[in-house]
């Protein structure tokens, strides 16, 4: 599934745990495409924390609490990381994280935990979900089969990684333009993950956001720049990225375009690669006020883009920063009728 779909699915579940109705959720996928950064996401946008527990550092007792005796009666101590209405808040998110690579010993106390809530006498608040992520056998990480009776008690997810998703989130969260631009003409280094290989960095969505933060530390010395990229996301694909942006050097301006006062197109496809998400990224910049002629400006030159699909493609990534408003637009309806036919087609 990919990372959008996933997303409404735990904000439902989310949503449900305040009245009664909410399951507990595994979160399958292989490392870097952004398992934790869901649950992260969904907790920012409710404004709840998130207790995040890795079982795999963890023994037993660290779970369940440690016994002491009261009178005749031997009695639990609650650890102080599990959620508490008065500590923690009504609501909020209870994540195991990196669950498979805990030890059976560990899962074992877990298991009353998941489904039914409690601890002996410990009591998940009302309004808490829990949500828990790991890696899949063969994904080359420490992880155990997970046992069927903690298996039953969930409801499984698979998570894979998506480039319109991605991009939207890129977007929103102020990535280098380039970047963008790069993924959108070379999708498939997105994610290039081979379990078989012993190659300690690949490109995955976490080490892109990683290469993203070396343009910004490295970007005036191409040598130790060729170096962080090859860190971050490995020697191939840092190699066509950094040969990628080498030659971006001929892009139009893309605040110029937004302005309405360039109108050339560049003729090679790569460079409308990386004007489009630009282009895309200034009006993201932008305040709601402003964007109305930035937008109108936008759709006007996404018409006069040589490759179409080109054109549908940063329109869409445009809608994904700007959302519906963009279809008040009357620049939108002229680009549509334009282009009617391939949107048709899209959509099938």
């Amino acid at each position: 599934m990919r990372p959008s779909q996933v997303l409404s699915l735990l904000e439902r579940e989310f949503v449900s745990a305040r009245a009664g109705a909410h399951t507990p959720v595994m979160i399958w996928g292989p490392p870097g495409i952004g398992k934790s950064q869901l649950v992260a996401q969904l907790a920012e946008r409710h404004a709840v924390p998130v207790i995040d527990i890795r079982l795999a550092q963890m023994e037993p007792t660290d779970l369940r609490g440690i016994p002491f005796r009261e009178g005749a009666s031997v009695l639990w101590s609650v650890p102080a990381l599990l959620p508490d209405a008065a500590r923690h808040g009504p609501r909020g998110i209870l994540f195991l994280d990196e669950l498979t690579s805990a030890p059976p010993t560990v899962t074992a106390a877990a298991y009353q935990l998941i489904l039914d809530r409690r601890l002996g006498e410990y009591r998940v608040p009302e309004g808490w979900a829990i949500f828990a992520a790991g890696n899949r056998q063969g994904d080359r990480g420490v992880t155990y089969q997970m046992p069927a009776p903690l298996a039953n008690r969930f409801v499984h997810f698979e998570l894979e990684p998506d480039l319109d998703d991605w991009v939207a989130w890129a977007h929103a969260n102020g990535v280098d333009s380039r970047l963008i631009a790069f993924l959108r003409f070379r999708p498939d280094l997105l994610f290039e993950f081979d379990p078989a290989r012993t190659a300690a960095a690949f490109p995955s969505p976490r080490s892109w956001e990683f290469a993203h933060r070396a343009l910004a530390k490295f970007g005036d010395s191409p040598e130790l720049l060729a170096e962080a990229l090859k860190g971050c996301v490995g020697p191939a694909a840092a190699l066509a990225c950094q040969a990628y942006i080498a030659h971006l050097g001929a892009l139009p301006d893309p605040e110029a375009i937004v302005a309405g006062r360039e109108h050339s197109v560049p003729g090679a496809i790569d460079l409308q690669y990386a004007v489009a998400a630009a282009l895309v990224r200034h009006v993201a910049r932008l305040a709601p006020a402003q964007h109305g002629t930035a937008i109108d400006n936008v759709l006007r030159y996404a018409r006069r883009f040589p490759h179409r699909e080109l054109a549908v493609m940063l329109v869409m990534d445009l809608q994904r920063v700007v959302g519906t408003p963009l279809y008040e637009h009357a620049e939108f309806g002229e680009w549509a009728q334009a282009l009617g036919d391939l949107i048709s087609h899209e959509r099938r």
